[in-house]
């Protein structure tokens, strides 16, 4: 089942702080259109963004997906064309066994850079990112892969340092 969460109250409070009001006004994704491809993460939380800096900004945010589904996360066009910011590692890639693991619960999380000249100034509730959901395709003569992830960002790679 594909679907959006918020995260838990206690994980907020470990990712960003005890703001009670900000995690009771979360707002799931959703498409704006009838046809919209991507749907729209909003920013929890104000926040400014200088030319030249980079900030990592929650979403409150876990997904939920089929096996076979990839999730990916986009810096809006909007946001691109007109003020020149940008995710900085360009496409946010999301597996399903990122959903609830033991490290973060799945919390989805985006990273954004100004290359644009003045501030960009966001306000809670507005929109950031958008996320699609793709079924994806695997060789068919790929080995039985039993290893499973254990943590959350980045956490293959640290089983891949290792050894594991």
């Amino acid at each position: 089942m594909r679907k959006f969460e918020k995260i838990s109250f206690s994980q907020w409070q470990k990712d960003i702080n005890d703001d009670r009001v900000a995690y009771d006004n979360l707002k799931i994704p959703e498409r704006q259109t009838k046809y919209s491809v991507g749907y729209d993460f909003v920013s929890p939380i104000p926040f400014v963004l200088h030319p030249g800096e980079v900030k990592k900004i929650p979403t409150g945010i876990k997904i939920a997906m089929e096996n076979d589904d990839a999730f990916f996360i986009v810096v809006r066009s909007s946001i691109g064309f007109k003020y020149n910011v940008r995710m900085t590692n360009q496409i946010g890639v999301f597996e399903s066994d990122y959903y609830n693991n033991c490290t973060n619960e799945g919390h989805a999380w985006v990273s954004l850079q100004n290359h644009g000249q003045q501030d960009f100034i966001v306000k809670a509730g507005d929109r950031l990112v958008q996320g699609i959901f793709t079924k994806y395709l695997t060789v068919d003569n790929e080995e039985n892969i039993l290893k499973t992830r254990t943590g959350g960002f980045g956490s293959t790679n640290e089983e891949v340092k290792n050894g594991k």
